[in-house]
């Protein structure tokens, strides 16, 4: 079961509106749907998650090129909300290349030439057709996306569960995300 909301911060304090990503193909519809909420060309999260296996956070400021991180870039990659966010860009890939550049990745808890696959019980290396064998576990994208509002990059990596709901909450908007949930 997905949630997604868009967060807008507007002068009297953040405002909330559920969104419905069912004609969201790309990021940039995604970017354009979150410029919607703000015509004054504030700060738009988009704030997307996966009950317990993954969430997404899109930044939108004015006219910018939004601003990404998704908590587990391989359990997104099974999500068809998830493949919007996982641009090449994002993967350190070239368009059309299904095979990452890791020393692009920001990948968490991984050495150099490691995986990260090692702990997947089912091996990992069967490749769903969908290009998710050549996308990594865990983090990607620019993990400072929330520090000037609140949100440390360690904060949010460590994030979990409720991720959206703890996110709104350090951001104090979490009675406004309540009215759309």
């Amino acid at each position: 079961m997905y949630f997604a909301a868009l967060l807008a911060r507007t002068e009297d304090g953040w405002e909330a509106s559920d969104t419905e990503l069912d004609d969201v193909e790309t990021l940039s519809d995604l970017a354009d749907l979150a410029r919607e909420a703000s015509p004054d060309e504030d700060t738009v999260l988009v704030l997307i998650e996966q009950e317990d296996a993954w969430f997404g956070v899109v930044r939108v400021d004015g006219e910018e090129d939004p601003r990404i991180y998704v908590s587990d870039a391989a359990a997104a990659a099974r999500s068809s909300y998830g493949e919007i966010l996982l641009t090449d860009e994002l993967l350190g890939r070239d368009p059309g290349d299904d095979t990452p550049d890791l020393d692009a990745l920001d990948l968490d808890g991984t050495e150099d030439g490691e995986s990260g696959d090692d702990d997947d019980a089912d091996g990992g290396d069967a490749d769903t057709g969908s290009g998710e064998s050549s996308v990594p576990h865990g983090p990607v994208g620019d993990a400072e996306i929330l520090d000037d509002l609140g949100v440390s990059e360690k904060e949010l990596r460590s994030l979990s569960g409720d991720a959206v709901g703890e996110i709104a909450e350090a951001l104090g908007a979490s009675e406004v995300l309540e009215t759309v949930r």
